[in-house]
């Protein structure tokens, strides 16, 4: 009787699950684990309270759906090196399967487990195998658009739906889920398979057809999907299909988003060192500056930015941001307060409920002007009071976010320090006692900015 191991990651479901459909042809028993490797849950570089509790969560309805299948969610702590060649021994299986990954957390420690037992690589993670594109010359990617292109191109697997029956070993010890961590988030997504096949058939019934048109709105618009992708408790790939099966230019435009999730995951694969560094190394040369009181006004959502403080404050109450927010706050970190990328990316991956490496690596680097898909850097200085007319024009968002201005009149509502003293106790918003005043000077701190990047050496 032929076993098989299937390693659990972040594909926390049972539909469209290639290394579980895999392992359920191939063998006779499946033996699905998660193993709760300390590196990753308390000691890695980005701890997080909202993710472990989402994944613990995750977890609990993953070992529910197996279970109604007739199989079991196998936990184990420790190294995986260790306890997956201990538990192949004591099952008598064959090989590990599990989808591959690109961080180079990842593509370390699956190094170790190989070299350790018996392994079956498998897709599950993206939409296509991010390792495969290349130019015409046989390079890696850096820039989007030509990768998508050949993106579109590439070969899909098929979609799966969840196996109906698992047979798995009898007297195995299924092991403990922990209770884990409260979030810090006050109004987290709800975790889990269920959730996230909720939200997807909410967002294709009833939303991707105006993507094209809202996907900047920052009330709206958007999918809300992406905690559940990097989870894993929905496959990108199922999401392609189901939206290019939808159709339309609000599906077409949502695809593409998709395809840049691919390509910030091809692009650290092949760029591993993009982890701690720019991937335009001449600006290891750009100088930062030391502000600790700015960057607690940015995190605390404080620097009299209504849209800033708005994207912030949403960051911290739902562990979640609109991706033109995250833009605009980020561009005011790096080019306003003229602060480390860096510690932005920490903030969020801190936070963020969809803390993907690649993709908050990537973005960062994309907006800081020293990663990959480079523009001049002068178009990435958003000016926040223009971004937030352009995209909160009837401030939903920030009214929401920000409810000391709930009464100040719109048309002040971007700058709310140019009320006049009547106009504030009209608003019931004192600026400076109810409400910051502005930190700095944007045109001053964008002439600034300007300064130093034009000091880079080319």
């Amino acid at each position: 009787m032929r076993t098989a191991i299937v390693w659990f990651r972040r594909d926390l479901r049972v539909h469209d699950h290639p290394a579980l459909t895999a392992a359920h042809r191939e063998a006779d028993r499946v033996v699905p684990v998660f193993v709760l490797d300390p590196r990753l849950l308390h000691a890695g570089r980005f701890p997080s309270a909202n993710r472990a509790w989402f994944l613990l969560a995750a977890l609990r309805e993953l070992r529910a759906s197996l279970r109604e299948r007739g199989g079991e969610l196998y936990v184990r702590s420790g190294k995986p090196e260790i306890v997956l060649p201990a538990l192949a021994r004591e099952t008598g299986a064959e090989a590990v399967y599990f989808a591959s990954d690109v961080s180079p957390f990842a593509m370390a420690r699956d190094r170790r487990v190989q070299s350790a037992v018996a392994v079956r690589r498998q897709p599950g993670n993206f939409v296509a195998d991010v390792g495969a594109p290349r130019t015409a010359d046989g390079r890696p990617f850096s820039v989007f658009s030509p990768f998508w292109r050949r993106w579109e191109g590439l070969p899909r697997r098929p979609v799966h739906g969840a196996p109906r029956a698992l047979t798995v070993p009898s007297g195995l010890d299924p092991g403990t889920i922990p209770e884990g961590p409260a979030p810090e988030a006050s109004e987290p997504f709800a975790p889990g398979e269920a959730a996230a096949r909720e939200r997807l058939r909410r967002w294709l019934a009833d939303g991707v057809e105006h993507y094209h048109e809202r996907h900047d709105l920052l009330a709206g618009g958007t999918s809300l999907l992406s905690p559940y992708l990097h989870f894993g408790c929905i496959s990108a790939r199922e999401v392609e299909e189901r939206a290019r099966t939808k159709g339309g230019p609000g599906a077409a435009a949502f695809v593409r988003q998709l395809a840049w999730r691919d390509f910030y995951a091809h692009v650290l694969l092949h760029n591993p060192t993009n982890a701690e560094h720019p991937h335009q190394s001449r600006y290891e040369a750009l100088e930062w500056a030391s502000d600790p009181d700015g960057l607690e006004a940015w995190r605390a959502g404080r620097t009299g930015f209504p849209v800033v403080d708005a994207g912030m404050r949403q960051l911290a109450n739902q562990g979640w941001m609109h991706n033109r927010a995250r833009l605009i706050v980020g561009s005011f970190l790096t080019k306003d307060l003229h602060l480390d990328w860096r510690s932005g990316e920490a903030h969020f991956m801190r936070h963020l409920l969809c803390g993907d490496e690649a993709q908050n690596n990537g973005n960062w680097q994309w907006i800081a002007s020293v990663g990959v898909d480079p523009a001049p850097y002068f178009r990435r200085m958003y000016n926040p009071a223009a971004q937030q007319c352009r995209h909160d024009p009837d401030g939903i968002y920030v009214r929401r976010w920000c409810p000391e201005l709930g009464a100040v009149p719109l048309a002040k509502l971007a700058e709310p320090w140019t009320m006049t003293t009547a106009e504030q106790a009209a608003a019931g918003c004192a600026i400076g006692a109810d409400y910051p005043a502005p930190i700095l000077d944007h045109a001053r701190e964008r002439e600034r900015a300007m300064e130093r990047y034009r000091a880079v050496p080319r």
